[in-house]
């Protein structure tokens, strides 16, 4: 099952259900955090709460994207209250990019640099048997609710930025129940979108180049992930495609448990606050920036799992910095 968020042309917020190019509007539910919510006090599935539920009115799926009230998978009406948060070095890619990273950490590990050395302690200890800590993944924040851009929106880009990069992902997705435990709703195709050109200068800038826009979406794909995904993600250029590659991705393809990643995020009290939504860009391995691919203002980013539904696509706009370079005043 595959679930959307839309407004209705009055604006009002719905939850419907993918079946084809019909949204099946679902009764009496205007949010999927909220029919989460339900579901867990309910403690039913969320496909069980779905039924349950019903649906009525149909909608256009087209037309719904074509006037922009497609709306991210899974949010929270207080931007504050998402925590948009990300995974790196997890995926050990195809065949012969597996053999090209197991060739690179075969030698002593004192001549390793730390990102081939926490990669290759993914690959030896990120997973664990059931019930297990494995070893921790690379994590980096992003953001609050506030830096997600809705499926078909323009991705902005700040002025001070040198580069706005795709990484294409899944995304894990979920909402903190009363009690403090964390649940998985689902998971959606996402951007995670980065400055590679300024990570690149240091790693130690990392935590800058993270800070972006991102997106996920448009489908909330609810059940298990399946253990072997291969995605597209290709970006177009005045209508053509510019450059395009397939990625690899689920269990089969990473050197860590969705388990483990999500045990080593959802370990901090402080990321247990009842009601919050969490967002989890799970890693990639594919990224037009290690193809030489610079990119522009006005670029579209086309990224889709087959699995997952319809693509998510996202252009690149550029937007002055709010404060520039205004000195702060001391009060």
């Amino acid at each position: 099952m595959r679930l959307i968020q839309f407004e209705r042309t009055d604006g009002v917020r719905a939850v419907g259900v993918v079946d084809g190019n019909a949204i099946l509007t679902l009764n009496d539910t205007s949010t999927v955090r909220q029919l989460a919510l339900d579901a867990i006090a309910a403690g039913s599935s969320l496909t069980d709460e779905v039924n349950k539920r019903g649906t009525g009115e149909a909608h256009d799926y087209d037309a719904l994207m074509a006037a922009g009230r497609v709306l991210p998978p899974l949010d929270h009406e207080d931007p504050a209250h998402t925590v948009i948060a990300g995974t790196g070095l997890t995926h050990t890619g195809s065949a012969a990019a597996r053999s090209q990273m197991h060739a690179k950490i075969a030698g002593a590990e004192a001549e390793l640099n730390d990102s081939m050395r926490v990669f290759k302690w993914g690959v030896e200890g990120g997973k664990p048997e059931t019930g297990k800590a494995g070893v921790q993944p690379e994590w980096f924040y992003k953001g609050d609710g506030s830096i997600v851009s809705r499926p078909g929106q323009d991705l902005p880009m700040p002025d001070f930025a040198e580069d706005s990069g795709e990484e294409p992902e899944v995304v894990g997705l979920y909402v903190i129940a009363p009690n403090g435990a964390p649940w998985r709703v689902g998971f959606a195709v996402g951007n995670e979108t980065t400055d590679h050109v300024t990570e690149k200068k240091n790693y130690l800038y990392l935590a800058h180049a993270k800070l972006r826009f991102c997106a996920y979406g448009p489908e909330l794909f609810v059940g298990d992930l399946p253990s072997n995904l291969v995605g597209n993600v290709r970006i177009l250029r005045d209508g053509q495609t510019l450059w395009e590659k397939s990625f690899p991705t689920g269990e089969d393809n990473m050197c860590h448990s969705l388990a483990n990643l999500e045990y080593h995020h959802f370990k901090y009290d402080q990321f247990l606050r009842p009601g919050d939504v969490h967002v989890q860009f799970m890693g990639t391995s594919v990224a037009s920036f290690g193809d030489g691919i610079k990119t522009q203002v006005g670029d579209v980013f086309e990224i889709s799992i087959p699995e997952f539904g319809r693509p998510l696509s996202n252009a690149i706009s550029l937007v002055p910095s709010r404060n520039g370079l205004t000195p702060i005043k001391s009060l």
